[in-house]
């Protein structure tokens, strides 16, 4: 009852269209470094903070690809090479994609696709953000320590017999990064409910949107029990208990089951932003609405609740006894039904459509094979006998980082090519993009696609040193990976260049329907003077619907709907 309240009590918008109280301006650069509630300010808070973990993350895979240039130990210590090994998986995963996929992109636009002014709770918000940054930095103190360097699962024994006070940092610093996301997914989830303008509907409510819900309710279900697992690991390490202590009789396997249980759907948590964009992004460059509108949003949902089910195959080789290797290889190839639907759709989108070869469609293109060859690899690892055959080999590196790498990296690029004119009010050099594609296109596959070869030769991952008959597709690996590091500099150039002095975009360069594209670039605070009205379905290209419709703010609304909930 008292939660039902405070939701009653927030400033829902039943008797929107409203005009905004605060002075029409938008932020300067410095309040990005301050505590600012408004819900833009953090999204690029976000991106921002987590693009520069993704250097720190992506300059530790290059100096690991130059410790495997050659079969023997010659460039960093096996220690170092294991502290590297350890904190580049942490931080493209925590303080990378998660933060700019859920917290960037989902900060920025949920409440301009719904028609908010914010958040629903903006203070917590700004919480949820400045828990990310000591994250990482006590991810990157550890190094001071030795560097945690049992790998980004910690599998006990591993985890309590190296380095125990960079490893203490390390588990503190997951504990913070999941509040984050649980403060964050909360936000969401009422947000969605109870502040969109009343005359949006669920069934027209944008698909980036229906992606959030359904990452936020997974994240819900498996974050806490990754801090509980974590949280018993750190009483091992530091108090003498024995939870997971084989020596004093813990259970080992109980913590990978703990693990799994919230890193499996961690891939969900991921990607599902991230196919948001995708079904943002490729509607509007094809100039054609999104084929299976229902199919996509209801995929999300049924990604969602089959991905808490199959955990189980990252332990197929753990003890797991036979019935469960099958259900949960059945389960596993289940998540491939919903998965396959969002890509049927999107290729019939593009199916006939007047596709604009823009940099932000590249790289949904390239998502596209990228996530295809991933989930292909995926499904054959998703069976008990392929997996436990090339299990712990470079085929496992090579088909999660197809699907990592080639799925989420290429999504976020693909956003922020799409949503940068919104965000900063000046276009991204199309020339640098496509020279930015290209790069990393190529880098993507030199790197990862001759580590299918060498997991299936029998490679062994987590190793500095190895057999020298590896040696030439490591050569093609280091090359690919010094390209994509490589890659990010017209990037950066552009990204900086553009923001400066980049072409004017207007307030709705790429004539697309969502709400967020009403408003101007960059948006306002509180982002409208009047809320905006929605008149038709956020992807109805082609039916004559442009021609102003939602290009311009009604400066008086028609007496609102009642709201759907």
């Amino acid at each position: 009852m008292a939660q039902s309240q405070a939701f009653d009590s927030l400033p829902a918008q039943e008797s929107a269209p409203q005009a905004s109280a605060h002075p029409h301006t938008v932020w300067k650069w410095w309040h990005y470094f301050t505590f600012n509630i408004d819900h833009k300010v953090i999204g690029i808070q976000y991106l921002v903070t987590s693009f520069a973990f993704y250097l720190i993350g992506g300059l530790m895979a290059m100096a690991m690809r130059a410790e495997l240039f050659t079969a023997d130990s010659d460039f960093l210590s096996p220690e170092l090479y294991n502290a590297f090994l350890t904190n580049h998986g942490t931080i493209m995963i925590f303080m990378w994609i998660v933060p700019a996929a859920i917290g960037g992109f989902g900060n920025y636009l949920v409440p301009l696709q719904i028609g908010a002014r914010d958040m629903a709770f903006p203070n917590l918000n700004a919480i949820a953000f400045w828990l990310v940054p000591p994250s990482g930095a006590l991810l990157l103190g550890s190094f001071f320590f030795g560097g945690a360097q049992s790998g980004w699962t910690s599998y006990p024994p591993l985890s309590l017999v190296t380095a125990n006070t960079a490893q203490s940092m390390w588990i503190l610093s997951i504990v913070l990064a999941g509040t984050s996301s649980i403060l964050g997914s909360v936000n969401f989830l009422v947000t969605i409910y109870k502040m969109r303008v009343p005359s949006l509907k669920w069934d027209e409510l944008p698909l980036f949107c229906w992606a959030i819900v359904a990452t936020s309710i997974l994240a819900l279900f498996s974050t806490p029990v990754l801090a509980a697992g974590l949280i018993l690991l750190l009483f091992d390490i530091n108090f003498g208990t024995s939870f997971f202590n084989p020596a004093a009789g813990g259970d080992v396997v109980m913590y990978q089951h703990l693990f799994w249980f919230y890193s499996h759907p961690a891939v969900y948590l991921m990607i599902l932003p991230i196919f948001g964009i995708m079904s943002e992004v490729i509607p509007v460059h094809a100039r054609k609405p999104i084929f299976g509108y229902k199919a996509i949003a209801y995929s999300s949902l049924m990604i969602c609740l089959v991905g808490l089910f199959v955990w189980v195959h990252h332990m197929f080789t753990s003890g797991t006894p036979p019935w469960m290797r099958i259900f949960f290889t059945i389960s596993t190839l289940i998540v491939a039904v919903p998965t396959g639907v969002k890509i049927f759709s999107w290729v019939a989108t593009l199916w006939g459509g007047k596709i604009r070869y823009t940099s932000a469609m590249l790289f949904a293109i390239g998502l596209l094979a990228m996530f295809v060859l991933g989930g292909l690899s995926g499904v054959t690892l998703g069976t008990a006998p392929v997996d436990i055959h090339v299990h712990d080999t470079y085929y496992v590196v090579a088909h999660f980082h197809y699907v990592l790498f080639g799925g989420s990296v290429f999504g976020i690029y693909s956003g922020i090519y799409h949503w940068f004119p919104k965000m900063t009010g000046r276009m991204l050099n199309e020339k640098l993009g496509y020279l930015h594609f290209a790069l990393t296109f190529v880098g993507t596959n030199l790197t990862f696609l001759p580590m299918h070869e060498m997991g299936l030769q029998g490679m062994p991952r987590r190793v500095a040193m190895y057999d020298p008959q590896f040696e030439a597709l490591n050569h093609l690996s280091t090359y690919g990976a010094m390209l994509l590091g490589i890659s990010v500099i017209p990037f950066f150039i552009n990204c900086v260049w553009s923001w400066i002095a980049g072409e004017k975009a207007g307030d709705n360069p790429w004539q697309a329907l969502t709400l967020e594209w009403t408003t101007a670039s960059p948006p306002a605070i509180e982002n409208w003077a009047v809320l905006p009205v929605v008149t038709h379905g956020p992807y109805d290209y082609g039916m004559g619907l442009f021609q102003g419709a939602l290009t311009e703010t009604p400066a008086v609304a028609p007496e609102p709907e009642q709201s759907a909930t």
